[in-house]
């Protein structure tokens, strides 16, 4: 019996919807700028049975003293997550299947968050709900009948979570090569729509997480995204390297990038910039 634990594509997920297997299927779909927009997408057409996943409601903690990050979009803890996948019935002998209509960006939060909390068989729909539409997957709409509750128990984390005095301490040194997802020109601090301190983490290497998708919509493949992030490393140990973007939610494509490369897995600064410039102690490159 096959895990999907990467990317899965649209025949595998349709022929595991025929087999009867145990499956959840998550819509995370959302749009910064609007964050009632996911949601609103998801209703208005979803592959049938999803799960919506919003990601300022469930995959963040926003005033929470419990989350287990910092920045704009907190991680709740683990024990919270768990709690909220018992909910909406995902078990730990489920297939996870996640997806958005924004090339990963913000499904890829919640395939990172699963993996923390110890779930291997989770994968990502390569080219999102455009990949399936285009397949001739069927759709619903609206809103689904309530899962059964479940119980989710936690196992250990199978991704690393960095934080920000693990990054300070490390910062400057061989042992830690950081990168950031943001594009170029909130990297050279040009702009910064979002954070009070425009800019980056001294010594950040930069690669915006749209370079990871090809003009099909889908994933680049394994040579080319790891002949990428070769060019990008120049002789950089891979294992050394932490990745984050505003929020720590746009890093994660680049993280599943260098898995599908066979250069992972890696961490994750979850606070990111925005944690990270919440502190004028701390120091800020631009440029």
């Amino acid at each position: 019996m096959n895990t999907f634990n990467t990317l899965i594509g649209t025949d595998p997920l349709r022929a595991l919807l025929q087999s009867g297997r145990p499956l959840r299927i998550f819509d995370a779909s959302f749009e910064l700028m609007n964050p009632a927009a996911g949601e609103q997408q998801y209703l208005e057409a979803h592959i049938p049975g999803a799960v919506y996943a919003h990601l300022d409601q469930a995959l963040s903690a926003k005033g929470d003293a419990t989350a287990a990050s910092g920045g704009r979009h907190p991680l709740p803890s683990r024990e919270k997550f768990a709690q909220w996948l018992s909910s909406v019935g995902l078990s730990n002998d489920m297939q996870a299947v996640v997806y958005d209509r924004q090339g990963a960006n913000y499904c890829g939060r919640l395939w990172w968050m699963l993996q923390w909390a110890g779930h291997d068989a989770v994968a990502v729909l390569d080219g999102g709900l455009q990949a399936w539409q285009a397949a001739g997957g069927a759709l619903a709409s609206g809103v689904e009948p309530a899962a059964a509750p479940s119980h989710f128990s936690l196992q250990p984390a199978r991704r690393t979570l960095a934080s920000s005095a693990a990054v300070a301490q490390q910062l400057g040194r061989p042992t830690q090569t950081l990168i950031d997802a943001r594009g170029a020109p909130r990297f050279r601090g040009e702009v910064e729509p979002l954070d009070p301190v425009a800019g980056h983490i001294p010594g950040a290497l930069n690669r915006p997480f749209g370079l990871n998708i090809g003009a099909d919509g889908k994933f680049k493949p394994a040579a080319v995204l790891r002949a990428e992030f070769e060019q990008l490393l120049a002789g950089r140990d891979p294992a050394t390297v932490v990745h984050h973007c505003g929020s720590g939610v746009s890093a994660i494509p680049n993280l599943l990038a260098m898995e599908l490369a066979g250069l992972g897995p890696t961490a994750l600064y979850a606070g990111s910039w925005s944690e990270w410039c919440s502190d004028a102690a701390r120091p800020v490159a631009q440029g």
